[in-house]
C-alpha cells in the first residue's frame, strides 16, 4: 500500500496516535485494508499526514500489541488475518432487561444499620495517618496468616474482660467477615458433618452452609433460645448458635440450656459448637451474658465474632477463637494462606483498641442505642395491644408482633409501597415452626435518628391502618 487516506482531527481532545490507531483498525476489520497488505513506513506516513513519526510509531505499536499487524524486521509492517477478531468487534444488539422499579425507601428498619453520626472519626483518622508513615513500612509486606499479633493480643484481652472468653493470641484467626471465616471453620472440622442451625436464623449463614454443600438440620427457637432437647434427637454433630442474642428473635439461651448444650457436645469427640457472638457488646438489661466459650472446659466451642456492629460494617474485620486441639489442623491446612484483611486496617484497629478508644466508643454507643430503644418503646406504646415488642434486652433490633388481619408478608409489602422497609421474621425461617411467627417483624433501630423515631413509627402504623388507643379516665 502506497499510502493511507486518513483524515485526522487535530483540534479534538483525542490524541492523534489514538485516532490513527482506530482508523487503521477499522479499515482492517471492515476489509478496506486487505490481509497481508504492507503498511506505509513510519517516515512516509508521518510526512503524508503531517504528523510526527512518534505518533505513527505509537499507533503501530498498539496495533502490533493487539495482533492486527505483524512486524517483519527490515521489511515493514503487514496486516494480519483477524477473522475471529472481526467477529468480536461486530456490534451486537443486546436485549433490554426489564426490571421492576423498586419503591424509594425513606424509612429503613434495617437490623444491620449502625449510627454513623457517632463514629469517632478524629481518633480513627489519627491512627490512619500513623499507619501511612515511613516508620510503618513493614506493613507493606505480607503479615501473619492469622492476622497481626498486636491486634490478636488486643482482641484476646478485650474478650477476657468483656465476654469471659479464655484464649491466647495464638488461638485467634482474623479474617474479612463471617463469609470468609465460617467456610474455614467448616474445612477445619472436616467433611460429612451435620450442622444444627437455629430456625429462624441468620440468612447469610444459610447461604454459606448451602454453598459449601453442608447438611443442615433446622432446630426451632423459643423464648429461651435453641431447643436443645430437639437438637439431642437429631444426628447433628456441630451446632451453630447465637446464644447471647439470638438472631433474629432476640432470645437469650437460658442457663439450663447452655449447660445442656455443653453436655451434648461433650458426649462425642466429633461434636463442636460454633458460638456466633455478633452483637453482644450492646446489652441494656442486667449484666452481660457470659460466653459459652468461657463456660467450656472440654475445648468444644469455636467462638466467632465481628466488629461490624461495634464499629462499622465496611471495616470487614471478624475473627474466630479455636480450641487448642484444632490449632495443629489449622496450621496444617491454612499456614500458607495470607490474611484477607489489609495490614493497615489491622494496625489502625489495634492502636484504636490499645489506647482505650474502643471501650470508650462502646460505652458511648450503648447509651445512644439505649436512648433509641427507649424512644422506640415509647413511640409504640400508644398502639398497644395491637403491637408489642420482645427481644429488647440487647442488640440493635427488636421483634415487633402485630395483631392484624393481614399477615406479616402482606404488611411488609404494603409498607414498602409507602417507602418503609421492614422485614418479616418468616424471611429468616428455613421450615415452619410451632411458634406462630406469621405476624412478627424484625425492627432495627440502630440506623434511625433518635428524634425521627416517633415519626417513623407513626408512618408505619398509618400505612397499616393501626390506630392509637384512646386513653380513658
Amino acid at each position: 500500500m502506497d499510502m493511507l487516506m486518513i483524515q485526522l482531527e487535530k483540534d479534538t481532545s483525542i490524541p492523534l496516535y489514538e485516532q490513527l490507531y482506530e482508523k487503521i483498525k477499522k479499515g482492517i476489520i471492515d476489509g478496506s485494508i486487505s490481509v497481508r497488505t504492507k503498511l506505509p513506513s513510519k517516515r512516509k506516513l508521518s510526512e503524508f499526514l503531517s504528523i510526527s513519526q512518534t505518533t505513527v510509531e505509537l499507533a503501530y505499536a498498539q496495533l502490533l500489541a493487539e495482533g492486527y499487524i505483524i512486524s517483519k524486521p527490515r521489511v515493514g509492517f503487514f496486516v494480519e488475518a483477524i477473522e475471529e477478531l472481526a467477529y468480536v468487534e461486530k456490534a451486537v444488539a443486546h436485549p433490554t432487561l426489564k426490571t421492576s422499579a423498586n419503591p424509594e425507601v425513606y424509612i429503613d428498619f434495617n437490623p444491620g444499620s449502625i449510627d454513623t453520626e457517632a463514629f469517632p472519626f478524629a481518633a480513627w483518622r489519627k491512627y490512619a495517618k500513623d499507619a501511612i508513615d515511613l516508620h510503618q513500612k513493614e506493613l507493606l509486606l505480607l503479615g501473619s496468616p492469622q492476622g497481626e499479633l498486636e491486634l490478636r493480643e488486643q482482641i484476646a484481652s478485650y474478650l477476657y474482660q468483656s465476654r469471659g472468653v479464655l484464649c491466647s493470641p495464638e488461638q485467634i484467626v482474623i479474617g474479612s467477615g463471617t463469609e470468609q471465616l465460617l467456610p474455614m471453620i467448616m474445612k477445619l472440622l472436616g467433611e460429612k458433618n451435620r450442622y444444627a442451625i437455629e430456625n429462624p436464623g441468620y440468612t447469610l449463614t444459610h447461604y454459606i452452609f448451602d454453598q459449601s454443600y453442608q447438611q443442615i438440620i433446622p432446630i426451632n427457637v423459643d423464648q429461651d433460645g435453641m431447643k436443645i432437647q430437639q437438637l439431642e434427637q437429631t444426628d447433628a454433630n456441630v451446632a451453630y448458635i447465637t446464644p447471647s442474642h439470638q438472631f433474629p428473635t432476640g432470645a437469650v439461651l437460658s442457663a439450663s440450656r447452655r449447660f445442656q448444650l455443653l453436655n451434648w457436645a461433650a458426649q462425642d469427640k466429633k461434636r463442636f459448637i460454633i458460638e456466633d457472638d455478633y452483637d453482644s457488646e450492646f446489652r441494656y438489661i442486667g449484666k452481660p451474658i457470659a460466653s459459652l466459650q468461657g463456660l467450656d472446659r472440654l475445648n468444644k466451642v469455636i467462638y466467632l465474632s465481628t466488629f461490624s456492629k461495634s464499629l462499622m460494617p465496611s471495616l470487614r474485620i471478624a475473627y474466630f477463637v479455636l480450641p487448642r486441639e484444632l490449632l495443629p489442623i489449622y496450621y496444617k491446612m491454612f499456614s500458607y494462606y495470607t490474611s484477607t484483611v489489609p495490614r493497615f486496617e489491622q494496625y489502625i484497629l489495634a492502636q484504636f483498641m490499645k489506647e482505650g478508644h474502643f471501650s470508650k466508643h462502646l460505652n458511648r454507643m450503648r447509651k445512644i442505642y439505649r436512648k433509641k430503644l427507649e424512644k422506640l418503646t415509647l413511640s409504640l406504646t400508644p398502639y398497644g395491644p395491637s403491637v408489642s415488642i420482645s427481644g429488647e434486652q440487647a442488640g440493635m433490633h427488636v421483634v415487633l408482633t402485630v395483631n392484624h388481619k393481614l399477615n406479616a408478608q402482606t404488611l411488609s409489602e404494603r409498607a414498602l409501597q409507602n417507602g418503609i422497609r421492614i422485614i418479616p421474621i418468616t424471611n429468616y425461617m428455613i421450615t415452619p415452626t410451632i411458634e406462630n411467627r406469621d405476624n412478627q417483624f424484625l425492627l432495627g433501630f440502630g440506623g434511625l435518628v433518635e428524634d425521627q423515631i416517633p415519626y417513623a413509627i407513626e408512618q408505619l402504623m398509618d400505612c397499616w391502618e393501626i390506630q392509637k388507643q384512646v386513653k380513658r379516665d
